[in-house]
């Protein structure tokens, strides 16, 4: 008799001795060392005069967009014609796009001149909570602008009752309440794992699968918790935008102008725009399999970190005369109606 032990050659594997528990997989491993500090790879991986043209690139890409979003908000707060919800809810957006776009490019830019910069586990965790605060919260105000453009071709007649002053400040509270609240549930769950030994992060900014790969612990709760809030907060506001479309749409066919029919598939086109390009990018990146070609996706995640926050103000100012004349307004080309 062997004690407590089975050491019979059909058993592979030996039975663990009676009382001793599994250990907790949340727990670092034996004499793994704490990590107090991550360091970005970034595009380390390119060559000094690349990343060079990129920092020129990216930041000439993050000037216009503060800029631009700046003439956005000034143009609305200026101009008493632009005083209407589906302006209101352009301005949050606007607002919204630019804190984003602050919380991850600059770090970026740094990145690209000083590849490896460290950055604490504190300020990790800080830039995670605002990339995904602003982020969710911009899903959100564009399903809102998606439902403000469906009362407005669908029930026309009802639209200053339906989109009054109240439903709006709810509407841009309940985005930001949404993107408060992932944010503080996801950042609690990521930095709930243990992070020991590895600490370089595979990307330009601090996001969850990059960070979720370093945990020395079994990560398959996290993963599916994430999985779960990405189809809550993308493919639940995409569906919502969609019927709202097809309504539209509906409508739009049923009118018997010509000219209305115009009229009204060019006061959705922007919005459309904008969707099409924000929720592409962005679920391809957080609702596919996981990729091993991390440089790949760091160069998709440009996409949605430096080009769609500009295209917000680009196509609002380019294809709505509205916006174009209140812009002139602003910088002081026309007196102020």
């Amino acid at each position: 008799m062997l004690g407590r032990f089975d050491w019979s050659p059909g058993n592979k594997q030996r039975r663990r001795p009676r009382g001793r528990q599994d250990p907790d997989p949340l727990m670092p491993r034996p004499n793994a060392t704490a990590v107090t500090e991550f360091t970005f790879e970034g595009f380390s991986a390119l060559g000094w005069q690349r990343r060079l043209l990129l920092f020129v690139v990216f930041l000439a890409l993050h000037l216009v967009t503060l800029a631009s979003n700046a003439l956005i908000l000034a143009a609305v707060r200026l101009s008493r014609h632009l005083h209407t919800p589906m302006y209101f809810l352009l301005s949050a957006l606007s607002l919204s796009e630019t804190c984003y776009s602050v919380a991850i490019v600059p770090r970026m830019l740094s990145g690209l001149l000083s590849p490896r910069e460290a950055v604490s586990v504190a300020g990790c965790a800080t830039q995670l909570f605002f990339y995904l605060t602003f982020g969710v919260t911009n899903c959100f105000l564009l399903t809102a602008m998606g439902y403000d453009r469906y009362v407005a071709i669908c029930d026309p007649l009802r639209y200053a009752v339906v989109m009054g002053q109240r439903t709006c400040v709810h509407l841009v509270g309940g985005s930001w309440s949404m993107g408060l609240s992932t944010a503080i549930i996801q950042v609690s769950s990521v930095f709930s794992l243990p992070f020991c030994d590895a600490s370089v992060i595979s990307h330009f900014f601090c996001d969850i699968r990059p960070l979720m790969k370093l945990a020395c612990a079994d990560t398959t709760i996290k993963e599916l918790l994430t999985l779960l809030i990405s189809l809550c907060v993308l493919v639940f506001p995409m569906v919502l935008i969609f019927i709202s479309y097809v309504l539209i749409v509906s409508t739009i066919l049923k009118m018997a102008s010509a000219e209305g029919q115009r009229k009204a598939f060019a006061t959705c086109a922007s919005h459309l725009t904008v969707v099409i390009v924000h929720y592409g990018c962005t679920s391809f990146i957080y609702l596919k399999p996981k990729s091993q070609n991390s440089l790949q996706d760091r160069l998709l995640s440009v996409t949605y970190t430096v080009i769609t926050p500009l295209l917000n103000p680009v196509v609002y100012s380019l294809r709505n005369k509205e916006v174009k004349q209140a812009l002139l307004r602003a910088v002081g080309r026309k007196p102020l109606p």
